[in-house]
């Protein structure tokens, strides 16, 4: 039944958007189609539309009706070994393989398939003029969300990840046209260069202005901005992040904060355009559509047609963020193909997966391991002062420093479906941040310390554990930091964002208490 609604929806979606009977039967063929399989992907609306996709990659679902080939490989730490995921059926969401193979140890993502045909595969990108390589590669578990009903997985990038083809078939060069699109986390961002999907430079080097043409995502303040704090959906044109013709600020484009988030970005001959939405529901927004920058270098443009996700044409890999699916296209697709693009996504139902434990149930007293190579001895502790750090901690420990390292879970006290953190060392006292270092206090019942003292757990970041986003800061979560307790976002301005370690910093094993 839902996905019915979700596609009667899409119907309703594309009269009021104005698309094409052609781009809509393309569509809506399938009026009975299931979660399962769809009778039509986004790159058959876009081959409708006479705009083909030359490089198609999604870690949750086939973007082809009959696509039923490999979405993305995963390997295994406790041996090695890969495994190709597939969809459940042609057309499908991805197969759950990958928790049977992955169970009881960790795996990377290593490939992410170009379902194209092009062979356009993604894999792990070299180094490049602005840093070294190889780059990391996306834990597999650290993006669960849902498609159609079904338990999937994003590739989560932290600073320092990143995917690369430099050998691609068919992607635009020169001044080619082309667009692209991508469903991307919207509350997960950096402000660091730089979270692309896109056509980018073909041997790791900054070439000049307008060598590249990808879908950028984040907050970054180094080139351009848009309207408020971010973050914002921009074109990464190299040497420059554009959110409109000028050089700088340009009040058109919004801050986007979408918990899934479609950005697309095309480009011609001195046309270009950004447009974006709400990944789950109604249409796009056009944010700019006009001549290219008025700025040397980028009429015409110089595009080299490699394929990048996470990372600047150089490898500038300082920036955040969760790619589900994306494409490239050949040809300037029309807003009314994009448009009935948005509404097959739309159709897709993403969303989120609550993580649950027993190691996290309300009422449960616990203990928070560092899963940091050099600190898997410490545990999360309330210091005699309130302050926050991790220490080793064991059976054997004095009596004070075990029950100073146990933290009973609560509801969270601004939203019940995360929690809070009660020390057990003082009862009545919550774990909270204050200028974003870690303590303890009694709630003082305003909201501010409610929320202060909340969190949501998500899969570690690393691969292991769990994971805590502040519901007030929603990119900033708990870690450890020389050895004390922050709320931390990955690569930002204070001195504990450092991206190195981040993704092991900030998860942590939820395990019995040490008394």
């Amino acid at each position: 039944m839902a996905a019915r609604t979700r596609l009667r929806r899409a119907r309703r979606a594309l009269l009021a958007s104005g698309t094409t009977a052609v781009l809509a039967a393309a569509l809506l063929a399938g009026t009975e189609a299931t979660s399962q399989a769809a009778t039509q992907g986004p790159c058959d609306i876009y081959a409708a539309g006479g705009t083909p996709c030359v490089a198609a990659h999604s870690t949750t679902r086939a973007l082809y009706g009959a696509y039923n080939g490999a979405l993305y490989q995963v390997r295994r730490a406790s041996d090695g070994a890969t495994r190709d995921i597939g969809p459940l059926s042609a057309g499908g969401y991805a197969a759950a393989a990958q928790d049977t193979f992955c169970a009881a140890t960790t795996c990377l993502i290593t490939v992410v398939y170009d379902q194209s045909g092009r062979g356009n595969n993604l894999t792990q990108a070299p180094a490049g003029g602005a840093a070294g390589g190889p780059d990391d590669l996306a834990p597999a578990t650290a993006a669960p969300v849902k498609a159609g009903g079904h338990p999937v997985y994003g590739v989560y990038v932290a600073a320092g990840t990143g995917y690369r083809n430099n050998h691609t078939s068919g992607i635009a060069t020169g001044d080619q046209p082309e667009g692209m699109y991508a469903v991307l986390d919207g509350t997960h961002f950096g402000g660091g260069c730089c979270f692309d999907y896109g056509n980018a430079e073909t041997n790791n080097l900054d070439t000049g202005n307008g060598h590249m043409e990808a879908v950028y995502f984040g907050d970054s303040r180094i080139w351009g901005t848009g309207a408020g704090n971010g973050p914002w959906v921009m074109a990464d044109l190299e040497n420059g992040l554009f959110s409109g013709a000028d050089v700088g600020y340009n009040a058109n484009d919004p801050s986007v904060g979408h918990r899934f988030l479609t950005a697309v970005v095309k480009g011609g001959p001195n046309q270009w355009a950004i447009r974006a939405g709400n990944a789950r529901s109604g249409g796009l927004s056009t944010f700019y559509s006009g001549a290219r920058p008025n700025a040397s270098g980028y009429n015409p443009m110089h595009k080299e047609g490699a394929i990048i996700l996470g990372i600047g044409g150089d490898n500038s890999k300082s920036s955040s963020g969760t790619f589900y699916e994306g494409v490239m296209t050949s040809g300037y697709p029309s807003d009314a193909t994009e448009n009935a693009v948005q509404a097959n996504i739309n159709a897709v139902g993403y969303q989120t997966a609550p993580v649950t434990s027993s190691s996290l149930t309300v009422g449960s007293r616990i203990s928070l391991r560092a899963t940091t190579a050099c600190c898997t001895a410490d545990s999360l502790r309330r210091n005699t002062d309130g302050t926050v750090a991790i220490s080793p901690i064991n059976a054997v420990s004095p009596a004070a420093d075990r029950t100073a390292a146990g933290w009973t879970v609560r509801a969270g006290l601004a939203d019940s479906s995360c929690l809070s953190f009660e020390s057990a060392a003082a009862p009545g006292q919550y774990l909270r941040h204050s200028g974003f270092q870690l303590h303890t206090a009694a709630s003082d019942g305003t909201a501010l310390f409610m929320q202060d003292a909340t969190f949501c757990p998500q899969a570690g970041h690393s691969g292991q554990g769990f994971s805590f986003q502040s519901v007030n800061y929603p990119n900033k979560y708990l870690r450890h930091y020389a050895y004390t307790g922050y709320l931390a976002g990955d690569g930002g301005s204070n001195t504990w964002d450092n991206a190195t370690s981040w993704s092991e910093d900030t998860s942590w094993l939820a395990a019995q208490p040490w008394s």
